[in-house]
Parts: structure tokens; C-alpha cells; sequence
């Protein structure tokens, strides 16, 4: 989970991710729900800006966090993170389904007494999870011209 997520904030240099360059501590809460995941997240920027990082930052950066705009993909939500302003969310029966469930959303941003920020995520576990990630994984293979038809596939075997 932590490691996840320094990647999915991270870059891509040629044919790999550089992991943003940042120290996190998640935990993942288990909690008797029918679908979602939970985790409860703190993170420490590194000081690369000169200045410490904002409130204001960490939205503007989940706003614009949209790697596969413009691709045109069925199950890749318009905004893969949103933000819940609300001191009670994200919450599993009201925010799990947002962006068709392929969205996380991220709430309870507040400062950390130990680390620089912290925050509640919440993800539908099957929809985003499982079944949505392979589905949407082969799709951007697919609009890459990485999948051959099955047919190719089976003339050569």
C-alpha cells in the first residue's frame, strides 16, 4: 500500500516509475463493509520547492492527477481522485461508487503532528480493485496496440 502510492505519485521515466520522493505511512482499516477499502494515510514531502507543501497543493495535485486523459477508455472515471470536503468522508456506502467505482476518494486532509499531512482514502475493493483494474488495464493495452487478436494468437500455436 505505501509503496503503491508513492508510485502512483510518482513520474514516468522511459519504461519505468520513479516513486515520488516521499515518506508515507498507511494502514488499511478491516472493517466488516460490503465493498471498500479504507486506509488511513500520512505522508512527508520532501522540501524540493523551497517551501513546505499546502493545503491548497495536495488538492491542486489530486485535481490534476488524470494520467489517462484523453485516452477514451469505457471504465477510466473522468476524475480518478476526488475530493470530499466534508469532516465525516469519505464514508464506504456513500463515496465506494463514485466514478462508475473505478474512482478513489480522499477526505479528512488535515495536518500531522508527526509527519506533514495526512488523509482517509476509499476505494470500491472490487470495482477499482480487481475486476475494473484488469479490465481497464487491458483496455489501455489495447488502445496502445498491445494486444494481438485471438485469432493471430491462435494461427501461431
Amino acid at each position: 500500500m505505501e509503496a503503491e502510492t508513492l508510485k502512483l505519485l510518482g513520474q514516468l521515466t522511459g519504461h519505468s516509475v520513479a516513486p515520488l520522493d516521499a515518506k508515507i505511512s498507511a494502514h488499511c482499516n478491516r472493517v466488516p463493509v460490503e465493498d471498500g477499502h479504507t486506509e488511513s494515510v500520512s505522508i512527508q514531502f520532501g522540501n524540493k520547492v523551497g517551501r513546505a507543501v499546502t493545503h491548497e497543493d495536495i488538492l491542486a495535485a489530486w485535481a490534476e492527477f488524470r494520467p489517462l486523459a484523453g485516452q477514451q477508455l469505457p471504465t477510466a472515471p473522468e476524475q480518478p481522485v476526488e475530493w470530499a470536503p466534508q469532516n465525516d468522508r469519505p464514508q464506504p456506502r456513500l463515496d465506494r461508487n463514485r466514478g462508475n467505482g473505478m474512482a478513489v476518494t480522499v477526505g479528512r486532509l488535515r495536518p500531522c503532528p508527526v509527519l506533514d499531512w495526512k488523509f482517509t482514502v476509499l476505494s470500491h475493493n472490487t470495482i477499482r480493485g480487481a475486476a475494473g483494474a484488469a479490465i481497464l488495464n487491458a483496455e489501455l493495452l489495447a488502445s496502445l496496440g498491445k494486444l494481438e487478436p485471438l485469432s493471430a494468437a491462435v494461427t501461431r500455436a
